[in-house]
């Protein structure tokens, strides 16, 4: 299954360039993976099963050239957390407190938050879109909720 690059930037854009920022925490690295993953599909001849295999498989893309750019001598010019919050729109206060205590988690934590709660990917899914276990899916969930559970409350404590 293959379906044109155009519909696919246009319905995927959006996630592909959130899952990258949780990796790189910068927008203009973001959205060069976003775009680099984009490409790579329409450069590609591989065939997918379906509408999901393509939208795993471009996340997982987009994910891995963040890593790379992360990685990279090369990374300059971050854009600041709050310059980039000040971008997102939020329902409510607490929606953005949340948000911004999922940021301050290490990358392995607040990856797999932002794909199992953000993107709405089961555990399986997860652990295909990043190249690991199923188990260590669980165990970053759980630990990222801690965390998140220790942080909010602090938060919400002292309010």
């Amino acid at each position: 299954m293959r379906l044109e690059t155009q519909a696919l930037a246009e319905q995927y854009r959006d996630r592909l360039f959130a899952a990258a920022f949780q990796v790189c925490g910068n927008a203009a690295d973001a959205e060069d993976a976003a775009q680099e993953a984009l490409l790579r599909y329409h450069l590609s001849d591989k065939e997918f099963e379906n509408q999901e295999h393509i939208r795993a498989w471009l996340l997982r893309v987009a994910v891995n050239w963040a890593k790379n750019i992360s990685r990279s001598f090369w990374r300059r010019n971050t854009l600041p957390l709050e310059e980039y919050m000040e971008t997102l729109e939020f329902d409510c206060q607490e929606s953005r407190e949340i948000f911004r205590e999922v940021m301050a988690l290490p990358e392995k934590y607040r990856l797999v938050i932002h794909l199992y709660y953000y993107e709405d990917y089961s555990v399986e899914e997860i652990g295909r879109i990043l190249g690991i276990r199923v188990s260590n899916v669980k165990v970053r969930l759980s630990r990222g909720r801690q965390m998140l559970k220790a942080t909010l409350q602090e938060v919400w404590d002292d309010e």
